[in-house]
């Protein structure tokens, strides 16, 4: 298989770490990095021995030898970047989440479908084999039809209102920030709702730092899903169904093991080791090496729902970010 060679756009703490874990992805080149400074770019180039360092996200898109490209600048910033590369003709992975709201979602899809340019968007919680397995054994009827799952992702962040989760001027938002992932593999796992209901916490800054959310399907099945920036939850996904039941052990976006039970009683238990980042990687060189322009794991469509529930549920709590 050809090896995919990538760049990688912003320095910030996701790039960090998604560069980390490109050592341990499969026919892939981390060969260039671009930033909006030469410092920074040399910078990050020199810790991670990337050979082409770019002063500008213009330049990076420019280099010729760059098959994929990492946006991973801030949520504000997403959509303009990732428009930027798919216009260079450079496959996209947009980390999450996505954009800020659906206007922005569309014009990233439309571009990448006019431009025939493979997108996705990085919802690497999808790609480990925790979560791969789990829906496995869901579809192969281990615990017959879904009648509820449990997700949550909360923690205890920073109270200072110009950090990133709470600043609305690069959209923070706990439902933006860790909230998506609950939401994603809700839809993953039950497809699109019927019903919802929420509730939140609006921090002095006007963006939520604590959510529940209720979602009902056509099948009757509910998803209770909470997410907080200013507390620590259980970290578990658990799915409930008429024959039994599985348990994504915490943290769930990165556990290493699914146990199977029946009415609460320990069936088997599987372990998978992940790396991280790698699995989303893998899978965008997967999709180039055949030619897709779309995931079939996080389809665009799927993305653009995703958008459109937080839409819904920012407007139900008020919230509006500047520019709105």
């Amino acid at each position: 298989m050809k090896r995919i060679r990538w760049g990688i756009l912003g320095t910030g703490k996701i790039a960090h770490k998604f560069a980390t874990a490109m050592a341990q992805a499969k026919n892939v080149e981390l060969i260039a990095v671009g930033s909006r400074q030469e410092s920074t770019a040399k910078a990050f180039a020199d810790e991670f021995k990337i050979p082409h360092r770019h002063a500008s996200y213009e330049a990076l898109v420019r280099d010729t030898d760059v098959d994929a490209i990492y946006v991973a600048s801030l949520n504000t910033q997403h959509k303009d970047h990732t428009i930027l590369c798919l216009n260079a003709g450079k496959a996209v992975l947009c980390e999450k989440p996505f954009a800020l709201n659906t206007r922005e979602t569309e014009a990233m899809i439309q571009t990448a479908r006019e431009k025939k340019v493979f997108l996705m968007e990085a919802m690497w919680s999808r790609f480990i084999p925790a979560v791969v397995k789990a829906k496995e054994l869901v579809l192969a009827g281990k615990i017959g039809e879904i009648r509820m799952l449990a997700a949550d992702f909360g923690f205890r962040g920073s109270d200072d209102p110009k950090n990133r989760v709470n600043d609305p001027a690069v959209g923070g938002s706990s439902m933006l920030d860790v909230g998506i992932y609950p939401l994603s593999l809700a839809q993953f796992l039950l497809g699109d709702h019927a019903l919802m209901t929420s509730t939140a916490d609006i921090g002095p800054t006007g963006v939520d730092r604590a959510n529940a959310v209720v979602l009902q399907y056509n099948s009757g099945a509910l998803a209770v899903l909470s997410s907080a920036v200013n507390a620590v939850t259980i970290h578990e996904a658990f799915i409930s169904g008429t024959k039994g039941e599985i348990r994504i052990h915490a943290p769930w976006w990165r556990s290493e093991r699914v146990t199977v039970y029946d009415n609460g009683k320990e069936i088997e238990t599987f372990s998978m080791p992940h790396n991280t980042y790698a699995h989303e990687a893998d899978h965008v060189g997967d999709c180039l090496a055949a030619g897709l322009t779309e995931s079939p794991v996080m389809p665009l469509d799927e993305t653009r729902a995703l958008m459109k529930t937080m839409d819904a549920l920012r407007a139900s709590w008020g919230i509006r970010y500047p520019g709105e």
